[in-house]
């Protein structure tokens, strides 16, 4: 097993975990209940946290981003 397919996939779901978690943090901050939002619009919100997220990526370095992730690159 090619173990940068491996990070590949632990940094794809990583941040996606973590664009989920925003999202639901922006949701409450807009004082909307869960339930009003099609899932079409929540989509819409955890890929516009997505973007964020691989923006701070580029910003930051990916090896930061990893770090901060909690992803090892040797194990």
């Amino acid at each position: 097993m090619n173990p940068f397919v491996t990070i590949k996939e632990k940094t794809h779901q990583a941040i996606r975990d973590k664009a989920i978690e925003n999202a639901q943090v922006r949701i409450l901050l807009c004082e909307r209940a869960l339930e009003d939002f099609s899932e079409d619009e929540l989509e819409i919100i955890v890929a516009e946290e997505e973007r964020k997220i691989y923006s701070a990526i580029k910003e930051k370095g990916i090896l930061a981003v990893l770090a901060v992730l909690g992803i090892g690159v040797f194990g």
